[in-house]
């Protein structure tokens, strides 16, 4: 969650930055300048996927503790359940609740 905040927190400065070279590289009168401009929205964009990459992964470490806790919470239930059914006192019975009523 921490990864995702700051990943939302980025978007308006990306979006901002993004604009800003956009416009520096359509007012470009040299070559050079073209270039640098370029490259700064490469670089721009190579910072948006290192974000991308960052949330999927963080995403995918999340499903897998979910998914091994609750693996963990099913085999505790059967290691009870084989417990329970196994001992020999247990004798099944018929129960009435509310005095019969």
């Amino acid at each position: 969650m921490r990864v995702q905040a700051g990943v939302v927190g980025n978007l308006d400065t990306n979006r901002t930055q993004s604009s800003t070279l956009v416009d520096q590289s359509q007012a470009a009168t040299g070559a050079l300048q073209a270039m640098q401009a370029g490259n700064q929205l490469q670089a721009l964009q190579a910072e948006q996927l290192s974000d991308l990459t960052a949330v999927i992964t963080a995403n995918g470490r999340a499903q897998a503790l979910s998914e091994a806790e609750r693996a963990a919470a099913v085999s505790e239930g059967q290691e009870h359940y084989g417990r329970f059914s196994a001992q020999s006192s247990y004798q099944p019975a018929a129960v009435t609740m509310f005095h019969g009523k």
